[in-house]
């Protein structure tokens, strides 16, 4: 079964030709959003998307071909796919993400990881007390923030080498400074 891994999401309608406004969620736009190149659709919640005309099938994807692209001055691309000819079916769009298949991704560099793979990683204090399970992430002003769920509550851990020590995806284990107090 193939993988897939979120490189952008389409935020807004952006004109009348149906071009859409993307928030690249990738290192490299310029490689997966180049004119050419086949994304998946996906869901609002992150997941691959069945074909709207092949719905009962559990394989079947809607691929999408970029026609044409620009950087926003605002960030993110102006983009163009083969799948949505007008505006009001850019509007339909709004939201979804769009896919890869994980194996046309560049592997990380040693002690990068894909934020995708921290998903249901257990997270445990440099004490040894268990803190809980990575459950999801944001992309804030000031960085990367993890979502904890675990035994007490919900924390929200930023994703700094002076909290987090350690991340073994082997093993599916992340080490967190408890002496920061952010556990309290």
């Amino acid at each position: 079964m193939t993988e897939y891994a979120i490189v952008g999401r389409i935020r807004k309608a952006q004109g009348i030709k149906g071009d859409v406004a993307v928030e690249t969620i990738t290192d490299d736009p310029e490689r997966f959003f180049a004119p050419g190149k086949r994304l998946f659709a996906g869901t609002t919640e992150g997941d691959i998307a069945r074909h709207p005309n092949d719905r009962r099938n559990p394989e079947s994807r809607q691929e999408l071909v970029v026609e044409r692209s620009a950087p926003q001055h605002r960030g993110g691309m102006i983009v163009h796919f083969d799948a949505i000819p007008d505006r009001t079916a850019a509007e339909t769009w709004r939201g979804r993400f769009l896919l890869v298949p994980s194996d046309e991704l560049a592997p990380p560099a040693e002690n990068e990881v894909f934020l995708h793979d921290l998903l249901g990683v257990r997270v445990v204090g440099t004490n040894g007390a268990e803190l809980g399970t990575v459950a999801g992430w944001y992309e804030l002003p000031q960085g990367i923030t993890l979502e904890l769920t675990g035994p007490a509550a919900n924390v929200l851990l930023p994703y700094r080498p002076d909290v987090v020590r350690e991340v073994d995806l082997d093993t599916r284990t992340m080490i967190v400074d408890t002496e920061s107090g952010l556990f309290d």
